[in-house]
């Protein structure tokens, strides 16, 4: 006969004690730091800048804030605004957010009305030292102060990593986008809140595919501001791309007008023999390869464009007096195409080398510039 042994309901009261003792301690650390958490906010750095769109609400705020590591309960933090009847009066415009603010204290800066700030709009292709006057004119920021936290301050991003030291430091980072700029922003703060626009824009993916031919992030960025620069043609600018990468995986020289154009810090229409033998390591017409860094502040799309370049057997190309780009294989076309056309930037044709012997080629030098797939999509 088998024999059964029945639990006590001594036994089983201990268990659902201890089982309840458990969830209830769950319950209070988790309030504990939900609380904490509400009733001040940890901002590394001591403030941060968010910028609210035309009808965003509270979940898009709330978003942005756990992606920047502000909020670490957005359901919380949707629900506190909710019972205070903050939720459907978010407010378009720029909000600072400093060390230390409650989420009440948010909250209200998100339903305040008209809050002080300056549009400010930055186009694609914008240099660092464009950026700086538009700042400047607009009187929100310091020519002086602007370039000491461009070149000292230290911002802590992902695609900033290993980036030497070298003039403008920060050429490239800076997005182009329309910025709603607070009164009594700093001019770190202001930077600061174009590299998180460029955080945001720049995906997982494109880290990938950077490592995947072969080539840091600055690399990127360096290709994409000469693409910007080169074109402004949605149809071109993978093209592009891909007749620079040609250049490169054959060890010949850039040669790109726009490189000259930043070293000579002016935008001229013609440019002479001494101009591109101007001196500097972002001049291309003078060293192989990709210059030191990038030349302007490149939109998402030729950023794309760098990391995904069309397949093309060109190795030169024109712009011609409607804006449009003729390419070609050899530098025989090449200069049957600059004498059909007008360039909209020219320059003497005895400064454009005949690179013919170099086509196919695999570069002995500066291998270091040159992704593994420069060519494929």
């Amino acid at each position: 006969m088998a024999a059964t042994v029945k639990e006590s309901k001594l036994g089983k009261g201990r268990i659902i004690a201890i089982i309840s003792a458990v969830i209830i301690l769950a319950i209070i650390i988790c309030a504990g730091a939900v609380v904490h958490d509400g009733s001040a906010v940890k901002v590394d750095g001591g403030s941060a800048q968010i910028v609210v769109s035309e009808g965003e609400g509270i979940s898009e705020a709330a978003a942005e804030l756990e992606n920047m590591g502000i909020v670490t309960h957005p359901l919380f933090f949707k629900l506190y605004a909710k019972l205070g009847g903050y939720d459907g009066s978010v407010q378009p415009g720029n909000l600072t957010i400093e060390d230390g603010m409650s989420y009440g204290d948010i909250l209200k800066q998100l339903i305040t009305p008209n809050r002080a700030a300056t549009t400010v709009v930055i186009p694609e292709g914008y240099e660092v030292k464009q950026i700086a006057e538009t700042l400047c004119e607009a009187g929100l920021a310091d020519w002086d102060r602007f370039y000491d936290a461009l070149n000292n301050d230290t911002y802590d991003y992902r695609f900033l990593e290993g980036i030497p030291q070298r003039e403008n430091k920060l050429e490239g980072y800076l997005f182009p986008a329309t910025y709603e700029i607070a009164e009594g922003m700093t001019e770190h703060e202001i930077i600061d809140l174009m590299l998180q626009a460029f955080n945001n824009q720049f995906k997982d993916e494109y880290y990938d595919r950077a490592a995947q031919m072969n080539m840091t992030i600055d690399q990127i960025v360096t290709m994409a501001s000469i693409i910007e620069r080169e074109t402004d043609s949605d149809t071109e600018r993978a093209k592009v791309a891909g007749v620079f990468y040609n250049r490169i995986n054959s060890g010949m020289k850039l040669q790109s007008c726009a490189t000259v154009q930043y070293v000579l810090g002016e935008r001229k229409p013609v440019l002479s023999i001494a101009d591109t033998q101007t001196d500097s390591p972002y001049n291309t017409y003078i060293y192989p390869g990709l210059p030191v860094g990038p030349i302007s502040n490149p939109g998402i799309a030729c950023i794309e464009a760098a990391l995904y370049p069309e397949e093309t057997d060109a190795y030169y190309f024109v712009c011609g007096q409607d804006g449009q780009h003729i390419f070609s294989n050899t530098y025989e076309e090449h200069l049957a195409a600059m004498q059909e056309t007008t360039p909209s930037i020219s320059v003497d044709t005895t400064v454009i080398e005949n690179q013919d012997a170099m086509i196919g080629t695999t570069p002995t030098d500066d291998t270091e510039d040159a992704p593994e797939d420069g060519g494929e999509q």
